[in-house]
């Protein structure tokens, strides 16, 4: 089985900075993909940031040059440094991850809980 633990999120006035982080943990021997994907009050849910199978990354339009993702390899883990945070980043933010599992390899779209952040004056 595998867990996705998400940290970081928190109220911020705009402008401000908050950073997400996701651990991996379980069963697991590959990790594909790895980001993240927000979900705003009565909208869909838009992905924001990944790392993808090829190891480059794509940002939605709407947060380049103010977020960045990292990731620590070691440790199956992914961050989001959010900078000048506006009040449309407000949303739950959700890691997701695409990866194939120890033992059977089989494939598998791994979802975590999601962080709340909210950005208001």
């Amino acid at each position: 089985q595998v867990q996705l633990v998400e940290s970081g999120g928190g109220s911020v006035q705009p402008g401000g900075s908050l950073r997400l982080s996701c651990a991996a943990s379980g069963s697991i021997f590959k990790i594909n993909a790895m980001g993240w994907h927000r979900q705003a009050p009565e909208k869909q849910r838009e992905l924001v940031a990944i790392f993808t199978s090829g190891g480059s990354t794509n940002y939605a339009d709407s947060v380049k040059g103010r977020f960045t993702i990292s990731r620590d390899s070691a440790k199956n883990t992914v961050y989001l440094q959010m900078n000048s945070l506006k009040p449309e980043d407000t949303a739950m933010y959700y890691c997701n991850v695409l990866l194939q599992a120890g033992g059977s390899l089989a494939y598998g779209n791994y979802w975590g809980k999601g962080t709340l952040v909210t950005v208001s004056s």
